[in-house]
């Protein structure tokens, strides 16, 4: 079973940037994706890449946010800039569907994520 542990959340001014890590052992899934959840809203899909490199990303993120992964570390990333208020969240990784036309999580366990506070 895969193990994912994210990182990197913290608070920042509206305009800041953030980076985010998920640390994968023993391996990293092929198809896997960042999801987050606002406070009283539902979980939403925010990025995914796929074995190739082949990546994907949410309309509301599109030209701020960056995934990538380091297949060597096993770790996958979320460069954040231009954040906004409403980018504030329990930012999680997760395996996802593929292929796929969306972010679909293959789990229903979530871990315990890392919060991304963004103050206007």
């Amino acid at each position: 079973q895969v193990q994912l542990v994210e990182s990197g959340g913290g608070t920042v001014q509206a305009g800041g940037s953030l980076r985010l890590s998920c640390t994968a052992s023993p391996y990293m899934p092929d198809c896997i994706g960042w999801f987050r959840q606002a406070p009283g809203k539902e979980r939403e899909g925010v990025a995914r890449i796929n074995g190739v490199g082949i990546v994907g990303h949410a309309d509301s993120v599109k030209g701020r946010f960056t995934i990538s992964r380091d297949t060597a570390k096993n770790t996958l990333y979320l460069q954040m800039n231009s954040l906004k208020p409403e980018d504030t969240g329990l930012y999680d990784c997760a395996p996802v569907k593929c292929p796929s036309a969306g972010i679909i999580s293959l789990i229903t366990d979530w871990g315990q994520g890392t919060q991304v506070t963004v103050s206007s």
